[in-house]
């Protein structure tokens, strides 16, 4: 029985290790271009973990679409941004290439490009069993840049509301997703 016992714990520990390099796999892409310009000045890094969306699951919601979006943020795990507004075309040009190119290479699947005058918006996804883990949003312009990152188990008219309410530029896009349904 002792070998049992033993297997069990194999298998556990073997199931959690699993799970935490599947969590940690989420936001991969970003982390390397924080790291890679955590001393850039110009550009601004956000990092937001589970934690602090799990403290919207703390408060109530009073009417139904409210309680739908209380569910679907403490869903989410994180949210990373690399952004900047102040960078020349050429460099926010640069930036929004080569990010667009890795994440076409890292197997992302694009799920909408918008383009005009002043800038281009990428979205994509990374899905597993109808479920998406993670969007991808790449923005270039003029001046500005932003890569951002947000995973966990995503909604994504949870994520157009909370881009509205928290006036996250460019995720506003989304919303065309919702008309195009």
């Amino acid at each position: 029985m002792k070998i049992l016992g033993n297997t069990k714990k194999i298998i556990f520990t073997a199931a959690l290790l699993l799970t935490t390099l599947a969590l940690s796999a989420q936001g991969e892409l970003i982390n390397k271009y924080l790291d890679k310009y955590a001393e850039d000045e110009s550009l601004v890094k956000v990092s937001i973990n589970s934690r602090m969306f799990s403290l919207f699951t703390e408060m109530e919601g009073g009417t139904e679409e409210e309680k739908e979006f209380l569910e679907a943020v403490a869903k989410l795990k994180g949210l990373k941004v690399l952004a900047s507004d102040s960078l020349g075309k050429g460099q926010s040009r640069s930036l929004f290439n080569q990010a667009t190119k890795d994440v076409d290479g890292a197997g992302y699947e694009e799920l909408m490009t918008v383009k005009d005058a002043e800038e281009d918006v990428k979205f994509s996804i990374k899905e597993k069993s109808g479920i998406i883990e993670e969007l991808i949003m790449v923005v270039g312009g003029n001046k500005n840049f932003v890569f951002l990152s947000l995973y966990g188990e995503i909604d994504l008219k949870t994520v157009s509301k909370l881009a509205s309410t928290m006036r996250v530029d460019g995720l506003k896009s989304l919303e065309k997703l919702d008309e195009g349904n």
